[in-house]
């Protein structure tokens, strides 16, 4: 796709986000919104993947979201890019939906290969996941999504000595660093610079990217496939702004998991200007 077209998307999935959590007065818009041009160049652009969903992925590129409360924007980026109808968007978090508030698999969810309701295990995950391609001879990469938060539970750093010790090169995990989350700033509840350092002790490569400039995203991803293959796990540190696109939610943790109200959501959506059709 051409840039202005992941653009577009990007603002079209925003906008299934804050109708998503509206909808439901439900939800964790702040998070999803930040991440939002992630995770559309990687659908839409990096990843080599299969809507014709498997849960193996062989001969895929595939990816784990770890940090599974910001389920809103994963549900959009799969549906828009086929694995579900679009439609289904509109029953999130609602009874019997396959959009749980946390992605699970027991609804068969295509796209889904783990559930992510409990933060800190999605990298243990993709090193498994990681080693498993590298004994069937698989030479397709599995990325990762955090929350920098995230990166409190203690279980995470486990999975870094881990990778890098076993050369888990064909791993690439992002890191969303907003410096936010539910309770305040990541500052004030457990600091956690400088997580460049904190990696580069860990024995893994870093690049760091600007999460919403599309360009940015683009030439951030690049620059870590390059970098894969080489003895070392890689990791992104993707500086994001929470709430991303919506003017007043911005930059706040109080946006971490709160649904705006109408008058709210028709402020977002007129800065959200549709391209596509809503759901």
């Amino acid at each position: 796709m051409e840039i202005l077209d992941l653009q577009n998307m990007a603002t079209q999935v925003r906008r299934d986000i804050v109708r998503m959590v509206h909808g439901v007065q439900s939800g964790h818009p702040g998070g999803s919104l930040g991440c939002t041009d992630f995770l559309v160049a990687l659908y839409f652009e990096v990843m080599k993947h299969d809507p014709n969903f498997n849960m193996d992925g062989n001969a895929e590129d595939i990816f784990f979201l770890s940090n599974g409360h910001i389920s809103p924007v994963f549900y959009s980026v799969l549906a828009r890019s086929g694995y579900f109808p679009v439609a289904e968007l509109a029953t999130f978090r609602k009874l019997n939906t396959r959009l749980q508030g946390h992605p699970t698999t027991h609804e068969g969810l295509p796209g889904v290969r783990v559930a992510s309701g409990s933060l800190g295990q999605g990298l243990s995950v993709a090193c498994g996941a990681a080693l498993a391609k590298k004994l069937n001879g698989d030479d397709r990469i599995v990325y990762t999504l955090h929350g920098d938060g995230e990166l409190q539970e203690g279980q995470n750093w486990e999975a870094i000595l881990f990778a890098a010790h076993h050369k888990v090169d064909n791993l690439i995990a992002t890191i969303d660093v907003n410096g936010q989350q539910i309770d305040g700033t990541t500052k004030s509840v457990m600091n956690l610079e400088s997580l460049k350092q904190k990696f580069e002790a860990f024995n893994w490569t870093t690049v760091e990217m600007k999460g919403n400039d599309m360009n940015d995203v683009l030439k951030g991803l690049a620059a870590a496939k390059a970098a894969t293959g080489q003895g070392k796990p890689v990791v992104i540190l993707m500086s994001t702004e929470m709430g991303y696109g919506v003017s007043f939610m911005q930059g706040t943790h109080e946006w971490h998991g709160i649904a705006p109200n109408d008058a709210q959501l028709a402020q977002a959506l007129s800065e959200l200007p549709s391209v596509l059709a809503d759901y």
